[in-house]
């Protein structure tokens, strides 16, 4: 709406409503402010509960009572470990979508920041370190859990919200005082609050000609310099936000090494790592050789959606090599033979 004509009608109902013309005046100077910066104004919970379309009740349950509004589950992560997810239920994660498109998608990240970017993804964060001298990939200890409530609110307060707008809003994105991990608003948050020390790391490798790029809780730094002088600043800078270097998963690769950056292999061109490559070249051996109903039956495969599985993971190697003529062979195969189980599966990144 042309802010003018907002202005206009919210006098006459602000008028209407008793209000004085000081406080009208502050209202109007406080929503000019978020207009301007096409942010969706928010005067207070009664506001947003209107444009979310939930109850204020539901609104001030839902920062009251967190726990409550979250289902928690584990997942295996590739080292054998469980990583804690914390998925928000239907309504509270539609209102996080809403604030997520509507308020954060506003303001820009860094453009160092690869992960949780609309149009972005691990191709775009690996081709900078490809064929480089040297890799160093660096990874925060507790990423989500270390964000805290308090710098959400002031990211929030930063885009010219109220304190109580503020408070309200960053309680509707946390769960017990920190980023959830299974939000939807919690990745792009997380690159909001990581601007400052993406920007200051980014100024000390210019300087030092070396190439940068973060995506979500992996460093990554590709160049000529000294790893051991990169990782100290970059321990104080993380410092800042008590943030920690995870030290079990630094790695610093030579070019004798297979290099890897974010599960791809960068040494000459981009790929995904040689053993996932190999790992799929063995399957398809076996579907080519036995079929698909007796590999599966062999090696203990009983899920139905197997071959589709099978069709986005040479697609994803596809994605990032397109290139790769072996895999292109297997992509040509799965269709030709599996082409009614496979459908419209494509791959996403």
């Amino acid at each position: 709406m042309n802010f003018n004509r907002y202005k206009k009608q919210f006098k006459e109902t602000a008028k209407i409503n008793g209000f004085s013309d000081d406080h009208i005046e502050k209202c109007l100077s406080y929503a000019a402010l978020l207009h301007a910066k096409n942010l969706p104004i928010i005067f207070n919970a009664y506001h947003l509960a209107r444009l979310v379309g939930y109850s204020e009740a539901y609104l001030k349950k839902a920062i009251v009572h967190t726990d409550g509004f979250y289902r928690t589950f584990y997942i295996k992560k590739i080292n054998g470990k469980k990583r804690r997810i914390s998925e928000p239920l239907p309504n509270l994660k539609d209102i996080q979508s809403w604030i997520l498109q509507n308020v954060l998608y506003a303001r820009k990240t860094s453009p160092f920041a690869k992960a949780y970017i609309p149009g972005s993804g691990l191709k775009n964060n690996v081709k900078f370190h490809v064929n480089r001298s040297l890799v160093m990939t660096v990874d925060i200890k507790d990423f989500f859990p270390s964000l805290k409530l308090s710098a959400v609110e002031n990211t929030f307060l930063s885009m010219g919200y109220s304190p109580k707008v503020s408070n309200l809003l960053a309680k509707l994105c946390c769960k017990n005082g920190s980023l959830p991990q299974g939000a939807p608003t919690s990745p792009y948050l997380s690159n909001l609050l990581f601007l400052p020390i993406d920007q200051s790391i980014a100024n000390y490798c210019k300087k030092n000609k070396i190439y940068y790029t973060r995506y979500a809780d992996d460093l990554t730094f590709s160049g000529d310099f000294s790893s051991s002088e990169l990782l100290n600043f970059i321990q104080i800078e993380l410092k800042s936000m008590n943030l920690l270097v995870n030290d079990e998963k630094n790695k610093v690769m030579l070019p004798h090494m297979q290099q890897i950056v974010t599960g791809i292999t960068v040494n000459k061109v981009p790929q995904v790592a040689h053993k996932i490559r190999n790992d799929l070249r063995k399957e398809i051996y076996y579907i080519q050789k036995f079929g698909i109903e007796s590999h599966q039956l062999k090696a203990g495969i009983r899920d139905h959606n197997y071959i589709k599985q099978l069709w986005g993971k040479v697609s994803f190697v596809l994605h990032i090599n397109p290139l790769d003529k072996e895999f292109s062979s297997y992509k040509l195969f799965l269709k030709g033979c599996y082409g009614e189980l496979i459908g419209d599966s494509s791959v996403v990144e």
